[in-house]
């Protein structure tokens, strides 16, 4: 399940092997730093990993949710700020990309970003609208001659500066494009935007986040920025479709995130457990430490059978799935969450130290929660969702 085919374990085999030899020893120095680690970016491209859902006519691997999630589950087993931003590039611009975008955009734009000559993103969220997405601001003007102008901000947004100064390369940017008298589902279009385009500017560095910390965040700004008719991605007023089967795929593998970080946090508490003693024996023969060793692995396999099962029968270019991608990251993320919490528990103050892996994974864990959907969204959509299926025996 976990590896359905040879081509998945190979694949694993060699993000395993990446992530020990070159992502591991950069981890804990780029999250101090709160710093963009463009070198070690490039060379995932280099690997095939950054377009690993993209058909290798535009320079992908050409593999599918599984997949994606393996990548997602390895890199974070020892950096999640660092998958964090493979992420957005990754799925959030290059998957949307491929799955939306005309032959014209994809040819242009998805060989440089699969190999990672540009850093792309994407902007949904806002100051005022998160969850509420359909509430955006921002708001996209159509010319006579078919081009738009775009104003407004987007806040949160994972890849919007690479440096201090500097804003990332592309992004896909969701827009209103129509007034109060279209249904709201229909009044949303996306847009590519890039750097160099007048108007377009970096607002806000984000810095000092609880955890992700060396995955930047920032606020990008659009003050009349004029878009060529050949910026649109999707078609007039159909972002919501694209929006929605990315978001499927976006929760799936938010959730082989956590998947990493629970494994990484088992691996520590139980090496520290069975190494560290107290009163003249191991702490794993203590009952309170059991405890929390064995709920974290009966707890961490049930998420990740949930999220293999769901990421096997997910289809990339389609819709339909949402129940369990909202459910798979409601409960592996916050299954997550608890192990490392669990791990830090048992490791004492050494586990308390930013020294210690489950430190920095206990604090990267928590956004999990919050980005992607939050949990309360995802329990609203699950009910609504479970309203109008018929539960199978």
């Amino acid at each position: 399940m976990f590896n359905p085919s040879l081509e998945h374990r190979a694949l694993r085999e060699m993000v395993a092997s990446f992530v020990a030899a070159e992502v591991e020893p950069q981890a804990l120095e780029y999250n101090r730093n709160e710093a963009f680690n463009h070198g070690l970016f490039r060379r995932a491209g280099e690997l095939g990993l950054l377009g690993v859902t993209v058909d290798p006519e535009y320079g992908g691997a050409g593999m599918d949710a599984t997949a994606a999630c393996i990548v997602h589950e390895e890199l974070s087993y020892a950096d999640p700020a660092f998958c964090l931003s493979y992420l957005a590039h990754s799925q959030l611009f290059v998957n949307n990309l491929a799955r939306n975008g005309t032959p014209e955009q994809m040819a242009r734009l998805l060989p440089p970003t699969c190999s990672g000559e540009m850093i792309g993103g994407m902007g949904m969220s806002e100051p005022h609208a998160g969850t509420d997405v359909l509430g955006m601001k921002t708001k996209a003007t159509k010319n006579a001659d078919g081009s738009w102008v775009l104003n407004g901000a987007k806040m949160w947004i994972t890849n919007g500066a690479v440096s201090d100064d500097e804003l990332g390369d592309t992004f896909l940017v969701y827009a209103r494009t129509a007034g109060p008298e279209v249904k709201p589902s229909k009044a949303i279009s996306l847009f590519l935007v890039e750097k160099g385009m007048p108007g377009f500017s970096l607002g806000q560095r984000l810095k000092d986040k609880c955890g992700m910390r060396a995955s930047p965040t920032a606020e990008l700004v659009f003050e009349d920025v004029h878009l060529p008719a050949s910026s649109l991605v999707g078609g007039e007023g159909a972002a919501t479709i694209c929006m929605m089967r990315n978001l499927e795929i976006e929760r799936v593998v938010l959730a082989a995130m956590a998947v990493g970080i629970a494994r990484r946090s088992l691996q520590a508490m139980n090496s520290y457990a069975n190494e560290r003693k107290a009163f003249g024996q191991s702490l794993s023969h203590f009952g309170q430490i059991q405890r929390h060793i064995a709920d974290s692995y009966a707890e961490y396999m049930a998420g990740k059978t949930y999220l293999y099962q769901t990421a096997n029968s997910l289809d990339l270019d389609s819709t339909g799935n949402r129940l369990d991608t909202d459910g798979v990251k409601l409960y592996c993320t916050t299954m997550g969450k608890n192990v490392a919490d669990r791990a830090m528990q048992v490791m004492g103050g050494y586990g308390y130290m930013g020294d210690y892996v489950v430190e920095r994974l206990w604090r990267d864990a928590k956004l999990l929660e919050i980005g992607g959907g939050t949990l309360e969204s995802h329990q609203k959509n699950m009910a609504r969702e479970l309203s109008t299926v018929q539960m199978m025996p």
